[in-house]
């Protein structure tokens, strides 16, 4: 559904030049359900108005379904916004028309698109979401929650095989959050759309197949959940410890892009006392990184500290 390549994109003005994202990579399948996380200033709102054709990229590729976005002309890419992808806003008030009904609000991109309305399938998805009773309801006289839920109501109104969700959590709590992910999952599973979700938010991941992370400007690491398994009983096994940050609910890996780049995390590189330099090894099987003051001199065996405080990449090649 998605494939990005060595994605960049610059802002300029007159004194500045930001690179915002620097070679990025990404793919998504048709029919997934992910995350993208990182900090503040990561990039992964930039890589969603690209995705979302707010943003024009600089170089690279990123191709969504059939359209090069690099290449798109003005024309082509008031079609794509129209018809391949929805967007749902993090601000609640962005997505929704104040003066018209939930339904209206759903009914709306269908008329700019398509000239009428299918009100059956603007109440079918009220009724996906929840809100089959809100239906006459105006912007004041629903909660945060049920505005988000419309929102989302909006973004399928023209069947877009991709969603784009910005912060869908951010404005609401955390039962409200639970909900509206809930109905992600659903609206993903029933209708096969792709569901691309950037957050903050690191319950996400239980709702998700994917998580990637990106770090200045690039995809750095990725958590896949792990598929259950199930014993000779029939209950479920224990899985292997996974990561960290999502329990062993989730395998991490590190992304390694055509040329053979990794990042390496740098919680990894301070407890190595790694720098900017660092010695790379490989004994047969596994990519070991060292400091240079490390390094030995003779270059034989390490003793079984050396390499426990040398750092293994789990690369097995």
């Amino acid at each position: 559904m998605i494939h990005c390549e060595g994605l960049v994109k610059i802002f300029k003005t007159d004194d500045i030049e930001v690179v915002a994202l620097q070679g990025l990579n990404l793919t998504v399948e048709h029919g997934e359900m992910m995350a993208i996380i990182g900090n503040s200033g990561s990039g992964k709102s930039t890589l969603l108005n690209i995705l979302g054709g707010l943003d024009r990229p600089s170089a690279g590729q990123a191709i969504v379904g059939p359209w090069n976005l690099l290449k798109i002309t003005n024309e082509q890419l008031i079609e794509y916004k129209r018809k391949t992808v929805g967007f749902i806003w993090q601000n609640n008030a962005r997505n929704l028309v104040p003066y018209l009904t939930a339904l209206e609000n759903v009914e709306l991109p269908m008329l700019v698109v398509r000239g009428k309305a299918d009100r059956a399938y603007a109440k079918q998805l009220l009724a996906a979401v929840g809100l089959e009773h809100r239906m006459g309801n105006r912007l004041t006289q629903l909660s945060g929650g049920e505005q988000q839920r419309v929102a989302i109501a909006i973004a399928l109104a023209n069947r877009p095989p991709l969603v784009l969700a910005d912060e869908p959590t951010g404005s609401v709590d955390s039962a409200t959050a639970e909900q509206i992910l809930g109905i992600f999952r659903r609206l993903n599973r029933d209708m096969g759309v792709t569901v691309v979700i950037v957050t903050h938010d690191l319950s996400v991941a239980d709702k998700v197949d994917r998580v990637v992370a990106i770090r200045d400007g690039m995809t750095s690491t990725e958590w896949v959940k792990r598929k259950e398994r199930v014993g000779p009983a029939g209950a479920e096994e224990e899985e292997a410890p996974g990561s960290a940050r999502f329990g062993n609910r989730h395998q991490e890996y590190v992304v390694i892009d055509r040329a053979g780049r990794l990042q390496i995390p740098k919680a990894y590189l301070e407890e190595m006392n790694v720098g900017s330099k660092a010695i790379l090894e490989f004994d047969g099987r596994n990519v070991i990184i060292r400091p240079p003051d490390g390094a030995s001199a003779s270059g034989g065996e390490k003793s079984d500290k050396e390499v426990q405080s040398a750092g293994w990449i789990g690369k097995p090649l």
